[in-house]
């Protein structure tokens, strides 16, 4: 990273973030800095609790981008807070198993006894309450966390009040499972990706009884992956080398390994699958007609589809519709013939009262409309009454 001058808006968060912001751009290789980003925002939050406006300044000009872009991160993500937050972040999950399992009715205690709403925070600037859509923990429905840490499992409305009752009291809250509750800032400066530098803060412990749950069944029922091992080691997974750069590896024999399939073998198994796929295909196409045909009467020997047959029938000699005039269907009953009588001979195509013939059809239908006789005072025919000299 070179030098950086910082302006007036980023200075200040400069002189206490810049050493730590070095590290992590380290972390990336050169030209790819930018991917820093995201470590930098919750790096800003350590100070600040929330991404501020000089939070952003300074993570743009760290990273020579502008702030518009810093800010799209900022606030596409949840976990960066664009106000002040409070000590202790608690969640709620409201999202489908958590909320039937009583997550809405944890939330709303909350509310009530905090008298805050969601993302609000509490006079004493110690919990700012939000629900969260999911955390990732549907086996212990409803769940609550603080600061990202899981705090209360199977939560009821009474151990969350208990919960933030011990938050806002000082008092010490052993978490369900996982790490021990720290502050909101701290929680930031792991999530930048440095090492909580509390003494044994974090926890070992081991997963419960409903995420082992699956498990004990397949146990009880003797349910097994054939050929599993649990205790075999994971192998880890090498970059490619370019071929040709180590000699071909050996077996026990000391003899040489080919390390890919030869031709032969390689347009045997392209055939077979071939050949598999057109049989399958076959076999969809054959369905497929099936269908098509499924409960449609059809002469013997007449495989057209109906739909064709239509279309003949309408155009027996297929000729371009245009150039001779085409005769319209007789009419098949006699108020149809009236009707066909009756009708106006197409024009132009223009809306009526855009021609001398559209508004002598307007005119007539008006005409048509008017009473023989008009009552002098028709009442609900909204019609203005005279004067007295015209009564």
């Amino acid at each position: 990273m070179t030098t950086v001058e910082f302006s007036p808006a980023a200075e200040p968060l400069a002189a206490k973030l810049l050493e730590p912001a070095r590290e992590i751009l380290a972390r990336y290789p050169a030209g790819r800095e930018r991917s820093a980003l995201l470590p930098l925002l919750h790096l800003v939050q350590t100070e600040e609790g929330h991404v501020s406006p000089s939070g952003v300044a300074f993570c743009a000009e760290v990273l020579g981008i502008n702030k518009a872009q810093v800010g799209a991160v900022a606030t596409f993500y949840t976990m960066y807070k664009r106000r002040p937050t409070g000590e202790y972040l608690v969640s709620v999950c409201t999202n489908t198993l958590c909320n039937v399992m009583g997550g809405q009715e944890v939330y709303d205690g909350l509310v009530e006894h905090l008298g805050v709403g969601h993302d609000e925070t509490t006079a004493d600037g110690k919990i700012t309450l939000e629900h969260a859509e999911c955390l990732a923990a549907c086996d212990y429905a409803p769940v609550v966390t603080v600061n990202y840490d899981f705090t209360v499992d199977q939560a009821t409305p009474q151990s969350a009040v208990e919960l933030v009752e011990n938050l806002r009291q000082g008092r010490e809250q052993t978490p369900s499972r996982g790490a021990r509750i720290c502050s909101l800032k701290e929680m930031q400066y792991q999530l930048a990706g440095f090492a909580d530098p509390r003494d044994g803060a974090v926890a070992d412990g081991v997963a419960g009884a409903p995420t082992l749950r699956g498990v004990r069944l397949a146990q009880e029922h003797g349910v097994a992956v054939a050929g599993f091992d649990p205790d075999s080691p994971i192998t880890k997974t090498k970059p490619a080398r370019a071929e040709g750069a180590l000699p071909p590896r050996t077996d026990a024999a000391d003899k040489p390994v080919e390390s890919k399939p030869s031709g032969s073998r390689i347009a045997a198994v392209a055939k077979k699958a071939t050949e598999t796929v057109k049989a399958a295909a076959g076999v969809v196409v054959e369905k497929v007609e099936e269908r098509r045909h499924a409960g449609r009467t059809t002469d013997t020997g007449d495989l057209k589809d109906p739909e064709v047959r239509a279309a003949e029938s309408r155009n027996p000699t297929a000729d371009t519709p245009g150039g001779a005039e085409v005769a319209s269907p007789a009419p098949t009953n006699a108020a149809e013939k009236a009707g066909v009588e009756s009708n106006e001979t197409a024009g132009d195509g223009k809306p009526a009262g855009d021609s001398t013939r559209g508004e002598q059809i307007v005119s007539r239908g008006t005409a048509d409309q008017k009473p023989a006789t008009v009552d002098p005072n028709p009442g609900w025919q909204n019609v203005p009454r005279g004067t007295e000299e015209e009564k």
